[in-house]
Parts: C-alpha cells; sequence; structure tokens
C-alpha cells in the first residue's frame, strides 16, 4: 500500500506474520527508514534491502540493442528487486493462469476477502491468505470466486506444501523453477513468472505469456506477432541481463497493435 507515510507491507514470513513501512527519503542519496511489527517483523526487517533491489548489481550489464542502451541509460536506478516469499507470489499467479489479468485479480481480492486476517501494527491492512486454510478447502469452494477446477487444484495442492515450496526461495531459478513444476498444473508461464518476481533474478524471462513475445518483438524488431523461441532469439545477445532488459522494454510503453476481440470472463458454477 503506498500511502502519505510511506509504502506498507503485510507479509507471511516463516517467523511468523509481519507488517513493514517504508519510508524513502526525499531525496535519492538520502537514507531509507524501514518500521515493523508483529511476530515475524525482525525476518521482514531483514528482507527488505533484497525488496527494495539493494542486492541487485547492473553495473555489469553492457546492453547490446541500441534501445536498450538507451533505455539503461535514462533509467539507471532501477533495480529488481526479490522478495523471496515464494507461496505468497505463487498463489495469485495460478489463479491468473489462462485468464484476463483483470478476471485473476478480482478472483483473488474475493479470496483474500473470504479469509482475511488483519496484519499486525497501525496500518489497516490484511495478511496474504494463509496456505494451511487454503489447503483444507475443496477446489468446488473456490468456484464462488470465479475459479475454475483446473487452477483450484494446483493452487490447493500448492498450499499442502507450502512450507517446502518457500524454501525454495534460497535456491537458483533453475531448482526453483523444476521444483514447482512438479506440481500438477503448474507449467513453464507459473513457475518463471513466481521465479522473476521471488528471486529477482537478472536473466529469468518468463515463457508461456500470450502477450510479452510479441511486445518483445514488436520493440526490438518490428514484429507484431512472435513466440517464445522468437523473443528468446531476440534477448539472447542480453544474456545474462535478459530479465533486466525485458523490464527496460516495458518502460517504452511500446506495445504491437491489437486486433483480436476481448476475453470474455467464463462464468464458474458450483458442481
Amino acid at each position: 500500500m503506498f500511502a502519505r507515510d510511506g509504502i506498507w507491507r503485510a507479509w507471511r514470513t516463516t517467523a511468523g506474520p509481519a507488517t513493514v513501512q517504508i519510508v524513502p527519503g526525499d531525496r535519492p542519496t538520502d537514507p531509507i527508514e524501514a518500521r515493523a511489527w508483529g511476530p515475524g517483523q525482525d525476518l521482514a526487517l531483514a528482507l527488505v534491502p533484497d525488496a527494495l533491489g539493494f542486492h541487485d548489481d547492473p553495473s555489469a550489464f553492457t546492453p547490446r540493442h541500441p534501445l536498450i542502451r538507451e533505455q539503461h541509460r535514462r533509467h539507471p536506478g532501477l533495480r529488481l528487486g526479490r522478495t523471496r516469499a515464494v507461496v505468497e507470489v505463487l498463489l495469485p499467479t495460478i489463479v491468473a493462469q489462462k485468464v484476463p489479468a483483470a478476471d485473476a485479480a478480482r478472483s483473488w481480492r474475493g479470496v483474500r476477502g473470504w479469509l482475511a486476517e488483519r496484519a499486525p501494527g497501525p496500518a489497516d491492512l490484511i495478511l496474504p491468505p494463509d496456505p494451511a486454510r487454503l489447503a483444507e478447502l475443496a477446489y468446488h469452494d473456490l468456484h464462488r470466486f470465479g475459479i475454475d477446477r483446473k487452477r483450484a487444484e494446483p493452487l490447493l495442492a500448492a498450499s499442502r506444501v507450502a512450507a517446502r515450496l518457500d524454501r525454495l526461495g534460497d535456491r537458483p531459478p533453475d531448482e526453483l523453477v523444476a521444483g514447482l513444476t512438479q506440481i500438477p498444473g503448474i507449467g513453464p508461464w507459473t513457475a518463471s513468472s513466481v521465479a522473476m518476481v521471488a528471486l529477482g533474478d537478472p536473466d529469468t524471462v518468463v515463457v508461456g505469456d500470450y502477450g510479452i513475445p510479441s511486445a518483445v518483438a514488436w520493440v526490438l524488431a518490428g514484429e507484431r506477432k512472435a513466440d517464445d523461441a522468437r523473443m528468446l532469439e531476440l534477448l539472447e545477445p542480453e544474456r545474462p541481463h535478459r530479465a533486466r532488459a525485458v523490464r527496460l522494454l516495458a518502460t517504452t510503453g511500446h506495445t504491437p497493435p491489437r486486433h483480436g476481440p476481448r476475453t470474455r470472463p467464463t462464468a464458474i458454477r458450483a458442481r
């Protein structure tokens, strides 16, 4: 939550729930202050530098494509943060599988509200849903939020092994992806999306996405349509900073023209 008194975040750490307040300075060189409340406050504070991208060092990045080089020059402060909160990132990403982003966000808000637990501290925040409570549900319990069986079952399966999955937050990206894709219903798109956010790896590229390959191809090569193979081919010169390159391309605001119909949401009934 962004507020006048700073950035607020509710966290379920492995040491317990916590709320963190981050107060940036008035100038880029000013120190950043962080405060925390709750049983997990010490661990949450220890995770703040990584979440802000202090671990990320782009100094070795020498972009090959002129446009990426220009965006790198324009955004010298861009950093890739990492949360290490694998399950917290994973569960809403599963909900977002193969549905419009707005529908996924609506469904996840419904789940959060249904299982709402107030976060510790002075801010009016709720914690992310407790995986232990989710693990007790049947797949059809999630139909009321527009989550079909193909997404509900992997979500519940991941909730049942949440502790094991969260330990993957200290592993390399390939091990995290391999561990996540062992769960039926979790594929490369979900796993790579989680790795990008949870680990902040500068080279992890999201594959299996509907729009990212064409967006990359449009900006780098003027091609309106592309698949994963073409996207990876265009990004190969930027290795091992392909994720950083994609993030910089997003700052251009350039997207391929859209001519197809919008996807309509599908009604999910409890049956």
